[in-house]
This record gives structure tokens, C-alpha cells and sequence, in this order.
């Protein structure tokens, strides 16, 4: 199917949404690059980036940040999500599991703190990795 392309659907986005649509988990912007190129090689990094801004703004992606590293990108997914990322391939998976911490969204703890937000990440080694060294 060929859809038109409007200004804001260009066909950079189109490829940089595709590919983040396809991920199973939150990409940065090299990882989109590498991925998004294969279909469209004249798409370059600046471009990956300036599109991830605007989509950011427009609220159809957000940045998922993990300690030490440059920040990943997803699509707005429809309910809070955490994350796993594998220390071996290093690949950070988005997990489907009800929230355990959720409850406290909104709680005031001791010491008057609200919590307003809250992020999770599991560390370990992805089934694929796992089955390559068994």
C-alpha cells in the first residue's frame, strides 16, 4: 500500500517509526540508524535525531534512560512498561508483566515524599544468550 506522505511523514519518519514499531525494546539512535539505513541509505544520524526530537515533542516516542549509557528510544507504549537488558548482547527488551510498583504511584512515603514516576530495569542474560552458552 503507498500512502501519501505529508511534511510531517516524510519518508525518513516513516522508516525511522517502522523500525521502532518492529523493535522489541527501546533503540538508540545508532541502532535506529543501522536498522531504519537498511531500507533508506541515504538516511544519516543527524536525521535519526532531529526526527526522534520532533516525534518526542509530539509525543509518539520517549527516552528510556539506563545508568551509564546513551538514552534509547520506543514508541509510547499503551500502559507503563519496564525494561530487561541483557549484559551479555546488551540488548534492552520491553516487558509486557503487570507493574509491581505501581501501587506506589501517587503514595506519599515517610518523610513526605510523593512519588510521581518511577522506572525499572532488570539485568540479566536474554534467552538467546543464555542457550549460546549452555
Amino acid at each position: 500500500m503507498n500512502e501519501a506522505l505529508t511534511p510531517r511523514q516524510t519518508l525518513q519518519r516513516r522508516a525511522i517509526r517502522t523500525v521502532l514499531q518492529e523493535a522489541e525494546g527501546p533503540l538508540t539512535p545508532q541502532e535506529i540508524l543501522q536498522r531504519a539505513g537498511r531500507e533508506l541509505a541515504s538516511l544519516g544520524l543527524a536525521t535519526v535525531y532531529r526526527n526522534l526530537n520532533s516525534m518526542q515533542s509530539a509525543g509518539e516516542v520517549h527516552a528510556v534512560h539506563l545508568p551509564g549509557e546513551p538514552a534509547r528510544f520506543e514508541r509510547v507504549p499503551e500502559k507503563h512498561q519496564h525494561h530487561f537488558r541483557c549484559d551479555s548482547c546488551e540488548t534492552v527488551y520491553a516487558l509486557d508483566e503487570p507493574c509491581p510498583v505501581q501501587s506506589l504511584q501517587g503514595a506519599t512515603l515517610p518523610g513526605g515524599f510523593r512519588v510521581a514516576d518511577h522506572s525499572l530495569t532488570f539485568y540479566g542474560t536474554c534467552p538467546d544468550c543464555a542457550s549460546a552458552h549452555a
